[in-house]
């Protein structure tokens, strides 16, 4: 068993590596296990990077080696691993992560940002011919295709932004688009500088049937949605954008997912289990993008960080406290809760063994939702740890029955 984290980030994507700049300025000791050598994530595939604010002009590499750089300034450990279990303690405190290799973590939160994978369409020949002309990232890839033909599947941003990429290595490019003639599902500017390209060329109306050769790619074989005839396509390899899969299997029946299995976050970027948090492209989001995947661990790291700051008062205050905690549930805006609390500070002030802790209902959902308040002003008392009487306060002389 490894020390305790503060809070450990799967994934050292954009928004991993944003939350773990976020969380180890903060002073929480910071882990983040990455897959693969090199952290970077789906930006890291990206030739060109035009949009993230501030950045002019750069390659995706290059923007995600500066991220890395940020975290190795705040002190973030990284290790290399893929997390395939999650186990939350009874009482919800710690968390334990566990590798495929039996590596076992302790984290008081984690964040998960294990982004997604490229989507595998399964037509013939897709499998057999992967890493033999049939590829999914264009960064990875182009110097393999210098000077030869190629096929795109697919027409989105993605699509059309490694399309363009390719232009500088390939001799010709094929995109095969399902949509109507002049209608791609890319933006307008990604658009325009397709159409503007000579070395892109495009099918309409049409998906890939199969992928054909002998030892590599040879050629594919195109359907026309609206005629169902079948067209062959002499190339010599196939690159495929047509979408992503979450990955998303190891936390299956432990955290909340859709239906197509991203992650169900709120505005805090928390899941359904309290100190778990997910970022990036592995949640459900409209926009998945660098920039937004950033925010989201901004979010999030800030959010564990309260969490735990909340986590480790109540257990300091309450469960492992040897005497007796008057805990006060109340809201700022709830005058009754505040006199109930000035009420109850008066009548234990200086006395040994008592705590008076107060849980704002509105910023410590957890807790409150945890022992079922509803309604305020609520006293508990607990002894030693465990709940002993809870009162709902009517009246003040009411405080009187805790005791």
């Amino acid at each position: 068993m490894s020390e305790l984290y503060d809070v450990i980030i799967i994934g050292g994507g954009a928004g991993g590596m944003s939350a773990g700049v976020y969380a180890a300025r903060g002073k929480m000791k910071t882990l983040i296990i990455e897959e693969k050598r090199k952290a970077g994530g789906q930006a890291a595939t990206t030739d060109e990077m035009e949009n993230y604010p501030g950045i002019l002009s750069a390659t995706g590499p290059e923007l995600m080696d500066a991220f890395r750089a940020h975290c190795d300034k705040f002190g973030v450990e990284f290790t290399k691993g893929i997390v395939n279990k999650i186990d939350v303690a009874d009482d919800g405190y710690l968390k334990t992560l566990t590798t495929t290799k039996g590596e076992v973590f302790q984290a008081k939160s984690i964040i998960i940002g294990t982004g997604a994978s490229p989507l595998i369409l399964g037509v013939p020949g897709e499998n057999e011919f992967r890493g033999k002309g049939v590829s999914y990232c264009a960064t990875c890839d182009a110097d393999f295709f210098e000077e030869l033909d190629i096929v795109v599947v697919g027409s989105g941003n993605t699509a059309v932004e490694e399309s363009l990429f390719l232009t500088k290595f390939v001799n010709k490019i094929t995109m095969i688009v399902r949509r109507d003639h002049g209608i791609l599902a890319a933006d307008r500017t990604a658009q325009e500088q397709a159409f503007a390209n000579d070395k892109i060329n495009f099918v309409w109306n049409s998906v890939l049937d199969e992928i054909t050769g002998d030892e590599l790619v040879n050629g594919v074989n195109v359907k026309n949605i609206k005629t169902g005839e079948i067209s062959h396509i002499e190339s010599d390899g196939v690159f495929m954008f047509v979408g992503t899969v979450p990955k998303t299997d190891f936390i299956k029946g432990l955290i909340d997912l859709n239906s197509h299995g991203y992650i169900v976050t709120n505005d805090k970027q928390e899941t359904n289990i309290p100190g778990i948090y997910a970022v990036g492209d592995v949640t459900e989001k409209f926009l998945r993008q660098v920039v937004t995947a950033a925010g989201d661990g901004a979010v999030a790291a800030v959010a564990a960080d309260r969490y735990i700051e909340e986590e480790d008062n109540w257990r300091k205050s309450v469960v492992d406290f040897d005497g007796t905690a008057l805990v006060a549930f109340w809201a700022p805006q709830n005058q009754d809760s505040i006199d109930v609390i000035n009420q109850l500070e008066a009548q234990n002030k200086g006395q040994a063994g008592k705590n008076v802790v107060t849980i704002d209902i509105f910023k410590n959902q957890k807790i409150a939702k945890q022992f079922n308040v509803s309604e305020i002003p609520v006293v508990i008392r607990f002894d030693a740890g465990q709940e002993a009487k809870r009162v709902n306060v009517k009246d003040l002389n009411e405080l009187e029955t805790l005791y």
